[in-house]
Parts: structure tokens; sequence; C-alpha cells
């Protein structure tokens, strides 16, 4: 029996050296999970994911685009600044063949996503545009978070909302049930961290280089020129 187990390690070793996997615990498990998401990309490709995509959320882009993204995002995480900046380089390459919508999955450890989350989705109700551009101002300046609410409400003053009207919103019905379908959608697609994507129907689970979008893009679509 000894013999069998050692002979059966060794065959074991082999192959995982042949299809070169480091020899260590840790990059085991980074090889598993990179597997594991290689396997569900390949059945998403084939049976697509479906998101939510109302007509009261505000979108940049056309709205009927071929190539949908959407973001299930933290406005306080350093990676989904690097996310944010992904995006913007995604809708300048494709332009009007792509529409972005931003999702909202505050982490509780981050004292100002949610407050963050609930002005968006205030200002939202009145001007998506305003509500983009107030998205832009914190992905740019993430670091001013720092300064609590009265850093939030000179970004909602500066990008041309109502500071009262934005702080009595932020906490209507509304605004609460946006964030939660949110939150409760990425559980759905299995996204617990931040940012989580969902690219033409196919998930991304973290900040990927944009490579990674254009490749599910290309594989879905075809190549496509702006």
């Amino acid at each position: 029996m000894k013999f069998v187990l050692m002979i059966t390690a060794l065959l074991m070793g082999q192959l995982v050296c042949a299809e070169g996997m480091p020899q260590n615990d840790q990059e085991f498990m980074r090889y598993m999970e990179a597997k594991a998401e290689q396997t569900q990309q390949e059945e998403e490709f084939k049976n697509p994911k479906t998101p939510e995509f109302n007509s009261n959320r505000p979108v940049l882009g056309t709205r009927n685009a071929k190539i949908k993204v959407i973001a299930y995002s933290d406005f306080q995480c350093p990676y989904c600044k690097q996310g944010y900046e992904t995006v913007e380089e995604l809708r300048k390459k494709y332009g009007d063949k792509m529409v972005f919508m931003f999702k909202h999955l505050p982490l509780p450890f981050h004292s100002m996503a949610l407050p963050t989350a609930k002005r968006f989705e205030a200002i939202a109700l009145h001007s998506g545009k305003k509500a983009y551009a107030f998205h832009n101002e914190i992905f740019k300046n993430q670091e001013g978070l720092s300064g609590g609410e009265a850093f939030l409400d000179a970004v909602v003053k500066k990008v041309g909302a109502n500071v009262e009207q934005v702080k009595k919103d932020m906490e209507s019905p509304q605004v609460k049930k946006n964030i939660e379908s949110d939150q409760a959608e990425a559980k759905k697609y299995n996204i617990s961290g931040t940012p989580g994507f969902v690219v033409a129907g196919v998930t991304l689970r973290g900040a990927y280089p944009i490579k990674s979008f254009e490749d599910i893009i290309a594989k879905r679509f075809g190549i496509i020129k702006n």
C-alpha cells in the first residue's frame, strides 16, 4: 500500500509539473482558482449572465449598445479605482459600441463607501449625467474620502447637484432599494470582493488588466472597431 501511495504521489507531482504548477500551497491555490474561473467563464460564454439593466438606472453610453459592461464596485476600494481606469480605457476604445453601468458593492470595512454610494444614487434620481460626473470625481480624487462627509458634499456641489436635496434623497426608499438590489445581484454571481464585473455576460472578479476584458469581448463578438 505504501508503495502504491508513493507511486501515486510521484505521478501527481509529474502531472502538476508538466502543467507548469509550482510546488507550494499558495501557488497551488491560485492555480486552482484560475482553473475554476476559466471553467466558469467557458460556461458563461455558452450561457451568458443577464444582470438587471433597468431604465431608471443611469448608464454611460448608448443604452442599447452591443457591449454591456457592469461593475460591482466600492468607491473607497483602491482596486476599484484601477477598475474605473480600465473602464475608461474600454470606453475610449469601443465608443458607442459599449455601454457601462455602475452598481454598488460597498464593503463594510470602508466607512465612506456606503455614504458615497447613497449620494451617487441620490444624484441619479435627478440627473444621470451629474451622477457619473460625481462618480468620476470620486475615483480621480479617491484619497479625498479621508475628508469624510465634507469632502462628499463638496463634490456634490462641484458637479452641480443640490447638496440639501441629495442629503434628503440619499435616505429615500428608492436609493436603499437600488443599492440592496445591486448587492443581491453581486451575491447571486458569487462576487464578494471588489471590483467585480459582468462583461458581455461573462464575470470577472478583480481588477483585471484591459486585455482580459478585450479577450472576452473579442470571443463574444469578434474584433470590434470603434
